[in-house]
């Protein structure tokens, strides 16, 4: 499993080298957009729209806009300063609270912890901590340039990281509109709502619940694969002698153009021819 993350979660006294995995892929299914003519891949380049060219990465700096069309600029060598000094520190667990207080939408995305060299007996006792307690630790960490609020927890036999979203990132739920307040509800409704619930409640087993789009769309793709594929064309190699002769053509056809211009603005109307007088 791929290491995204290398570092050390204090526990009090008690610091534990870890490493962090991402726990769950997305599994969806990408399409390309293709040319219809030629079913080439569509590119997408980086443009600059007052000098109306292509640029390149190295031209390219970071900044943040503070006001309609107004920018901070950002030195490369700043932010990445700024990174290293909070990734280095290590992931100290602030508060312990239990998982119920958290509501779902603050958590984010989870990632799965190992012990680094020497830091078995440490996971360990933390994992035991967490489990017998009943409590997950709330930490933060730097994870790809921000940082995140987090909680750690036990999922089976391993410790989790579960990062979570700031107070001020979640929106206020008095901004949606039209839910409705004081709706008076009948006893007879109520009642058969619930005993709808009542015959639907199970246990939850993941495992029952699959993703019928997606099986669907790899169904369709497999059939198509003998019929409707394509293949992508070479994109084709300029012939540079007959570039240059177009080039040479053309230069030619213009100049013969601009010539009758000028001969057309200097040509001037014939005088009348004097007559002798007796």
């Amino acid at each position: 499993m791929h290491t995204m993350w290398k570092g050390t979660i204090s526990f009090g006294l008690v610091n534990i080298p870890v490493k962090l995995h991402a726990a769950t892929e997305n599994k969806d299914i990408k399409l390309r957009q293709l040319h219809a003519e030629c079913q080439s891949p569509i590119q997408y380049e980086k443009i600059c729209p007052v000098c109306e060219r292509e640029v390149n990465n190295d031209e390219i700096v970071k900044a943040y806009e503070y006001a309609k069309n107004k920018f901070v600029t950002l030195d490369e060598e700043e932010l990445e300063k700024l990174k290293k000094e909070q990734t280095d520190k290590a992931v100290e667990i602030m508060d312990f609270v239990q998982l119920n207080e958290i509501d779902p939408i603050y958590f984010e995305k989870s990632y799965y912890i190992s012990p680094n060299e020497g830091g078995y007996k440490a996971y360990a006792l933390l994992r035991k901590t967490l489990q017998e307690t009943e409590r997950i630790g709330v930490c933060k960490i730097i994870i790809r340039s921000k940082e995140q609020l987090a909680v750690l927890r036990v999922y089976e036999n391993a410790l989790v990281m579960e990062t979570i979203h700031y107070p001020d990132e979640v929106r206020n739920v008095e901004e949606v509109p039209n839910i409705p307040t004081d709706e008076t509800l009948g006893e007879k409704e109520m009642k058969t709502a619930k005993t709808l619930v009542e015959q639907l409640s199970t246990s939850f087993e993941p495992e029952q619940y699959k993703d019928e789009y997606r099986e669907t769309l790899l169904n369709l793709i497999e059939e198509k694969k003998g019929d409707d594929t394509t293949t992508v064309q070479a994109k084709p190699t300029p012939d540079n002698v007959t570039d240059l002769m177009d080039a040479l053509e053309r230069s030619l056809e213009k100049t013969k153009k601009n010539k009758g211009t000028t001969r057309k603005k200097k040509a001037t109307p014939k005088r009348k021819k004097k007559t002798a007088t007796g």
